[in-house]
């Protein structure tokens, strides 16, 4: 199979991708230790207060990706409908009993941490799209309705996350899909004329938005209200550039004490950056990209082997972690308007934690399904 001119064998004998396995299990441990670190001065009577949690929904991520790899790719592809009716119930609900956070009703209180119906919803919409896809490749090809009715799915639920409101996920979901289309193989003018509808939607509702409008005014030019609605930004800059080339030292982050808000959720990476600095960046980089690219690799080796619902589900899964990666970190850095989006494994969120997880899982399980391919046609061959 070749991915950017790179070609890579597969091991038949070993049962899945252990590089992928441990790539994610060691940004879970990096994520616990700075969050650890990021929320140590402000964790009320208890500083391991978010570390306690945080290893709570760890455990619980592991446990799900453990039940999830027995689950065939058959299952998923057969009750890809089901899910997403599912998701599209939660949405509707949260809207109702929803726990409000920073004037965003976003939240399902669970006890242990507050459940983020929006992180279900990028999961199951992308498993339609690949059962969706697969079975009506050809129509997505060669008609404008093939290609037009996903985009109502996921207008469907856009509508539901704006009302929350939540702009960064929606984004998110146009982008991904976008994205799978044009794998898919959707002509170029329709891919061009879905992407400027996409953009300018975007755009009106930040114009039509009060408080959207402020965070791309502040966005561009963040100084200019320091101390008030560009003070979080501000905060991070100076986080970021005080990080130099081996930063402050793992816990020495001045920023984190009280100065910069959301340090342990959306804004990790800030505190990352003074700590580690340049060089812990490009390392935490480096891993996040790999983990994009071994999830893109296993979605071409799939398509190449005409396993399309697969295939399709991991190179979604692949761009899902790379657009959420670099809206993150381009948010941290100022290249773009404040989104509330988690960095893959490493910020503290219970709902995105485990469905990346179980999404995680998944590839895990289409990589499995791929090797006891191999290993049966190599016994046929033999016998």
């Amino acid at each position: 199979m070749t991915l950017f001119g790179i070609r890579k064998q597969v091991n038949p004998n070993i049962p899945f991708d252990n590089s992928l396995l441990w790539t994610v299990i060691s940004l879970m441990v990096f994520g616990l230790i700075m969050v650890t670190s990021a929320s140590m001065s402000f964790s009320e009577n208890d500083p391991f207060y978010y570390t306690q949690r945080e290893l709570i929904q760890i455990t619980i991520s592991l446990l799900l990706m453990i039940i999830t790899l027995y689950i065939p790719m058959q299952r998923w592809q057969q009750f890809a409908s089901a899910l997403l009716i599912v998701a599209i119930i939660m949405l509707i609900v949260v809207l109702g009993i929803g726990a409000s956070i920073n004037g965003a009703s976003r939240w399902i209180p669970l006890g242990i941490f507050n459940f983020q119906p929006a992180e279900l919803a990028k999961l199951s919409l992308f498993i339609f799209l690949a059962g969706y896809l697969s079975r009506k490749s050809d129509e997505v090809q060669n008609r404008f309705w093939g290609f037009f009715k996903p985009m109502v799915v996921m207008t469907i639920l856009s509508i539901l996350l704006l009302k929350q409101p939540d702009l960064g996920t929606v984004i998110v979901l146009f982008m991904v899909t976008i994205g799978i289309l044009f794998i898919a193989g959707a002509q170029l003018w329709q891919f061009i004329a879905i992407l400027l509808t996409g953009v300018g939607a975007v755009i009106c509702l930040i114009l039509f938005e009060a408080y959207r409008l402020t965070r791309l005014l502040t966005f561009l030019d963040p100084w200019q209200d320091a101390t008030g609605s560009g003070y979080q930004l501000v905060a991070s800059l100076m986080a970021i550039g005080s990080g130099g080339i081996t930063g402050q030292g793992m816990g020495n982050s001045i920023l984190k004490l009280g100065y910069l808000p959301e340090c342990h959720t959306d804004f990790i990476f800030s505190i990352i950056s003074e700590e580690f600095g340049y060089v812990g960046v490009i390392i935490l980089l480096i891993l996040l990209f790999f983990l994009t690219f071994k999830a893109l690799a296993i979605g071409y080796r799939a398509l190449n082997e005409g396993s399309l619902f697969s295939g399709y589900l991991a190179c979604e899964i692949g761009i899902w972690f790379g657009f959420q990666t670099f809206v993150n970190i381009g948010v941290t850095s100022g290249m773009l308007p404040t989104k509330g989006l988690t960095l893959p494994f490493i910020s503290y969120g219970g709902s995105s934690l485990i469905v990346m997880s179980i999404a995680v899982a998944i590839l895990l399980r289409i990589d499995f399904e791929f090797r006891q391919k191999q290993a049966q046609a190599r016994i046929r061959i033999i016998k």
